[in-house]
């Protein structure tokens, strides 16, 4: 309720009635001392009596958006010098990557050696049928298939086939493999503004949230560094579908995600676990179900097709038996313990198990807990709350961290923890792990970085991620300390919102002493906080 100092909507002057009140805004010039520094060349705070939302062009969506758009070119000039070309002696143009620039100059991209790689730029190749040999002619020889899944397969052959034809129509053009990877740069941004847009619908009346999702560091050095926004495009894209009470829909987009990558999927446990907590499992199943089905009808062409059955299971295949990668916990024991791993001694093909079921355990304990949590809490958690938990969890108990995998975590972490200085604090350090990664690629006999660097950072990072993961967990069971709550109750509840709220599991441990204020019966079983009355 507003205090009596204040006047209310219909108090207010003529003139003033179509604007929001102060009590209706989150201005992140009022509630973020960032923000409130980095608008004074822009004329300062948002003042009390301002109209906001008349300008006819310049929306905060808008706003955002462009604010993503300069991001995104950042990123783009970022990765440029790894798609230069040369005239060599041979008179021959190659791409320049002399001198190991890709890693000096920090502008490496999966995209560029993945063109070659996964034979794209061979006139008649497929994804999934199309095979080749690695260490042709020695011990470890063994038959490669296109190692992504289905969505992110058919994506790269689908630029690679425009960029092949726009070269051979267009004279002048600069060598192949560049004109890839403008394509593909072009599709992954158009993905990531989806992600941008889709959060700022879902954050509602905190919509200038979605500015750290646009302006973010790991967009600069991750964007193009591999496929991750057409993932994130559709998981945030599927949330906001669930919070606009479309669960069919929601579970297609998750399902087309998981297409993309695994990690939509991952929402799935916490959205069924906030059905169940409020009586509304049917809507839950609705959307595993589309989810289940989507995924299946993308995959169900590749996988039941005899051709390319075998390459469709080159993603599980590769996973399944690849080792701990540099920039996990489990590489940082071995490299500074002297601890020979869990699975010593095993060869090409042979899968680490031990690392696979301890890996795969440590996840399944932490989606427990999370349940757990879910469960118990005193009032219903926000869908993203525990959205980011599980994919914090996947990432740092799984046997790879990929570092274009934090994406991932950034749209999550900016709707269920809006505190700007903390998430780019968190941004800025898990980015800055891609320079010590590049020069101990780069390698000390090149002058790069010894490992213990790149091992420093990856520290620092899983630190940080922890320490937003207890501090959200630290709101989950005081939501009164919840920025997005003093807004109103989860922008993400869709299907839930006024449903019934009561824990389904008694914590051990006496009740926290924090309480809500004292509700009637009538309300005894609807989530709500003080701020959302």
């Amino acid at each position: 309720m507003p205090s009596p100092a204040e006047p209310t909507s219909a108090e207010l002057p003529a003139e003033d009635t179509d604007s929001l009140t102060p009590q209706q805004r989150v201005a992140p010039t009022w509630t973020e001392s960032l923000a409130r520094t980095l608008s004074r060349p822009f004329g300062g705070p948002l003042g009390r009596h301002a109209q906001v939302g008349r300008h006819w062009f310049w929306t905060a969506v808008r706003v955002v958006l462009l604010l993503a758009v300069l991001t995104l070119l950042l990123g783009y000039v970022q990765k440029s010098p790894c798609i230069q070309q040369y005239v060599d002696e041979k008179g021959q143009v190659q791409l320049d990557w002399r001198g190991s620039k890709q890693f000096t100059a920090l502008c490496y991209s999966d995209t560029v050696p993945l063109y070659t790689a996964e034979r794209l730029d061979q006139r008649g190749s497929f994804p999934y049928i199309t095979s080749w040999k690695d260490d042709e002619g020695k011990p470890t020889e063994h038959v490669r298939y296109m190692e992504y899944p289905v969505v992110t397969g058919l994506f790269q052959w689908l630029n690679a086939r425009v960029a092949q034809g726009l070269v051979a129509l267009v004279p002048g053009l600069p060598m192949t493999v560049i004109v890839y990877f403008n394509i593909t740069a072009f599709w992954l941004a158009v993905a990531w503004l989806v992600t941008v847009f889709s959060v700022a619908r879902i954050a509602r009346r905190r919509m200038w949230d979605a500015a750290i999702v646009a302006v973010s560091p790991l967009v600069i050095v991750h964007a193009f560094t591999n496929f991750d926004t057409i993932a994130t495009a559709f998981a945030t894209a599927g949330l906001l579908a669930w919070a606009r009470k479309k669960p069919v829909l929601a579970g297609v987009l998750l399902g087309l995600g998981g297409a993309a990558k695994l990690y939509p999927l991952f929402l799935l446990g916490p959205l069924l676990l906030l059905c169940w907590r409020s009586q509304r499992l049917k809507a839950g199943l609705t959307t595993t179900a589309a989810a289940i089905g989507a995924w299946a009808l993308v995959n169900a062409p590749i996988a039941l097709n005899p051709a390319s059955h075998t390459g469709w299971k080159e993603f599980f295949r590769l996973n399944t038996e690849r080792n701990a990668d540099p920039d996990t916990i489990y590489n940082v024991l071995v490299q500074w313990t002297g601890w020979q791993g869990f699975d010593p001694g095993i060869t090409q093909g042979q899968p680490p198990t031990v690392l696979n079921t301890v890996s795969s355990v440590l996840f399944l304990v932490c989606c427990a807990g999370i349940a757990y949590v879910a469960l118990s809490a005193p009032t219903r958690p926000r869908l993203a709350q525990l959205g980011f938990l599980v994919v914090a969890a996947f990432l740092l108990t799984n046997k790879v961290w990929s570092p274009q995998y934090s994406l991932w975590l950034v749209p999550l972490a900016v709707l269920a923890l809006p505190r700007w200085k903390l998430l780019l604090a968190w941004m800025t350090v898990d980015a800055l792990v891609w320079v010590p990664r590049m020069y101990f690629y780069l390698g000390t006999e090149n002058k790069g970085l010894p490992i213990d660097w790149f091992l420093g950072a990856v520290l620092l990072r899983d630190a940080a991620v922890i320490a937003l993961c207890v501090i959200i967990l630290k709101e989950i069971y005081h939501p009164e300390r919840d920025l997005v709550r003093k807004a109103g109750d989860d922008p993400l509840a869709g299907v839930l919102e006024d449903a019934p709220d009561r824990p389904l599991v008694t914590p051990a441990r006496a009740e926290p002493l924090h309480r809500m204020r004292p509700r009637s019966d009538a309300d005894d079983h609807r989530s709500r906080t003080p701020d959302a009355v």
